[in-house]
């Protein structure tokens, strides 16, 4: 029985999710974090993420289980480390965290990505552009909230991450439809 390929579904996820971000990024005041972003965190780039690397259980990749599974719950993290200081007793409760420690998350996330970056150089050209500008877009971060560096130039960086996601889960699904390659993912580095 030939299974579909979840992968797309998970990268589209994952990439439309880190565009409309870091559109966010590169200008707060013109494009405020809002319940669009926050929905799109939770849903698909959360829950669509998660329902890929489940998919890809059942397909035997340990890789997509563990990526997807994992930024999917990273979107909703996310999302809840947002939202939660105005949920929990109108905000009394705790202050957000502070940006310095947001430094610490977004470093954990990119030292994660580093590491599975390793794998994709193995895989397609496609995988290793976003997980290289993954876990860039992750230590950016972690400078910007420790207080290192700033600009709207990193929303940028998220962009062109986000972008290579949507390449790559198009390119998927349109050379599986068209039964050849239309949209080039690349050789792996490693053999």
């Amino acid at each position: 029985m030939k299974l579909a390929n979840p992968a797309p579904l998970g990268l589209m996820g994952f990439g439309m999710t880190t565009v409309l971000l870091n559109i966010h990024n590169t200008n707060p005041g013109a494009f405020p974090l809002g319940s669009m972003i926050l929905a799109m965190g939770i849903f698909y780039g959360g829950m669509a993420q998660i329902f890929a690397g489940l998919l890809e259980y059942r397909k035997g990749n340990t890789f997509g289980v563990t990526a997807f599974c994992s930024y999917g719950l990273f979107w909703i993290s996310l999302v809840a480390l947002l939202i939660l200081p105005d949920l929990i007793d109108g905000g009394t409760y705790t202050a957000a965290t502070p940006a310095n420690f947001m430094g610490w998350y977004f470093f954990m996330w990119g030292l994660f990505t580093m590491l599975m970056f390793i794998n994709t150089l193995k895989m397609n050209t496609g995988l290793q552009i976003i997980f290289f500008t993954l876990f860039v877009l992750f230590y950016l971060l972690a400078l910007r909230d420790w207080g290192v560096l700033s600009g709207g130039w990193i929303g940028i960086e998220g962009i062109i991450c986000g972008l290579s996601a949507i390449y790559v889960a198009m390119a998927e699904v349109i050379n599986e439809t068209f039964g050849r390659t239309v949209l080039p993912l690349g050789k792996p580095l490693i053999q």
